[in-house]
């Protein structure tokens, strides 16, 4: 189901990591699925590196979408879980209670730059890729926004002016510049699941 990484460096693999799950549950099934949750959260718990789970329920009927952050304390803990026996039984049950599959986001740092959208839980780059790709986006950005930006807020107080450019900058390497990277790069990034010929 997941690639396997050639080789993963333990201590890049070893800071804590977030997945964030979104379920459309079915008008109605609310009940079941609050009997589901607690069920599949008390297996998750037993896993070793498990650190937390929660749920935001919706504030509405209208749209029933509830989102579980769940927590453990490296990469390979969680991926362990969501590829585990225990969990495949627990997602079969879900199936009559939801409208459309679930969901789900890897989030450890900068990492989250670095999804490939159709392998959202593949194992992250080694981070000097990633410092590497990253920084590649900071040098392009970062100079092109300024030269845009100068003459706009030349007039305001330095510290909006760096908090604008900067907020600007961020929003332009999240949502456009590094998925972009990410995709140009992928190769290089993901070596073993884009194999040389």
């Amino acid at each position: 189901m997941f690639d396997e990484p050639l080789a993963i460096n333990i201590s890049e693999e070893n800071c804590p990591v977030t997945a964030v799950i979104s379920h459309v549950v079915r008008p109605g099934r609310e009940q079941g699925y609050e009997a589901w949750f607690h069920g599949i959260a008390a297996d998750a718990r037993k896993f070793k590196g498990h650190l937390g789970v929660s749920t935001i329920r919706p504030q509405n009927h209208a749209h029933s979408e509830y989102v579980v952050i769940l927590k453990f304390d490296c990469y390979d803990n969680l991926k362990t879980w969501l590829e585990s026996d225990i969990r495949r039984e627990w997602i079969e049950r879900l199936q009559p209670l939801i409208e459309k599959p679930e969901d789900i986001q890897t989030l450890t740092g900068l990492e989250t730059w670095f999804t490939l959208s159709n392998k959202p839980m593949m194992s992250p780059p080694p981070r000097y890729k990633m410092a590497l790709v990253t920084w590649l986006g900071v040098f392009f950005t970062l100079p092109q926004l300024n030269r845009l930006l100068v003459p706009l807020l030349s007039g305001l107080p330095v510290l909006l002016n760096q908090l604008i450019s900067t907020g600007l900058g961020v929003a332009l390497l999240t949502y456009v510049i590094m998925p972009r990277l990410t995709q140009l790069f992928r190769k290089w990034l993901y070596p073993i699941s884009y194999p040389l010929s």
